[in-house]
């Protein structure tokens, strides 16, 4: 049985999320229902990341099997055209091993969180940013954040309903830049607990605006208590930007067989 590889990007404005639900439409329903029209089969779409309502990608990655072999570029090009017109598209699809998993065999996720920080509010990048009026200091944001570099117990920034089985997480890269009137943070990690990245922005926003210090900041974080964190920023900042795995995994069987990989 083929299993296919796909790299989505969409808009998740319109959608309770990537997982499917009862309670309004999903990305992983929209993908499930897509591949069926063409292929005739049913089938699971599995991802590296189950993104909640409101956020957006810009390389989720994913994984399904089928019952027959097909074209790659077909797997693209017809999941895309029976996408239509939902916010969804498809931009890489290969063949890979059966061993390869979406989320399991991943070794690092990278987002990005946006803020357009101006006294007026987005009209283009409506639900595509965090709207902040008051002015921010990114520098401190910027300062303040690469506490968090390394491994720690990230409890203060977890959500109640996180399933994660531990709170300790290690963070490989974490940058916050501004531009214009654009604040970017870029964060990546193996993995994330449930909120973690809205909830350190949110955090991190009460550094920019000055009601929080660095030391304010570093104290949150040893305390281990979300009681202690700062709010949790809006969806419609958050981005999946990329998934990466070790090259092996990912590998097509026709490429590792090549190379005497299986």
């Amino acid at each position: 049985m083929p299993r296919y590889k796909i790299v989505v990007e969409y808009d998740g404005s319109p959608f309770v999320g990537w997982q499917r639900q009862d309670n309004g439409p999903s990305v992983q329903a929209a993908l499930e229902a897509a591949i069926s029209a063409f292929t005739g089969e049913r089938t699971v779409v599995c991802a590296a990341g189950r993104t909640d309502s409101g956020v957006h990608a810009l390389g989720q990655v994913a994984h399904f099997d089928l019952g027959c072999d097909v074209d790659a570029k077909t797997i693209r090009d017809a999941t895309n055209f029976h996408l239509r017109p939902a916010p969804v598209a498809v931009l890489v699809a290969e063949q890979v091993d059966g061993a390869f998993h979406a989320r399991f065999s991943a070794t690092q996720r990278h987002y990005l969180y946006r803020i357009l920080n101006r006294r007026s509010p987005p009209a283009v990048d409506r639900h595509r940013v965090w709207w902040v009026p008051a002015q921010l200091d990114a520098e401190a944001m910027a300062e303040a954040g690469a506490l968090l570099l390394g491994r720690h117990d990230l409890s203060t920034f977890r959500a109640a309903l996180c399933q994660a089985s531990s709170p300790v997480k290690s963070i490989d890269h974490l940058t916050i830049v501004r531009s214009g009137e654009t604040i970017a943070m870029d964060i990546r990690a193996r993995s994330f607990l449930h909120h973690q990245v809205r909830n350190i922005a949110g955090t991190l926003g009460l550094v920019g605006r000055g009601r929080w210090s660095r030391n304010d900041f570093e104290a949150a974080v040893a305390a281990r208590d979300r009681a202690r964190g700062g709010p949790t920023a809006p969806a419609c900042g958050l981005y999946l930007v990329a998934v990466r795995y070790d090259a092996d995994v990912a590998r097509s069987p026709e490429t590792a067989a090549l190379r005497g990989v299986r």
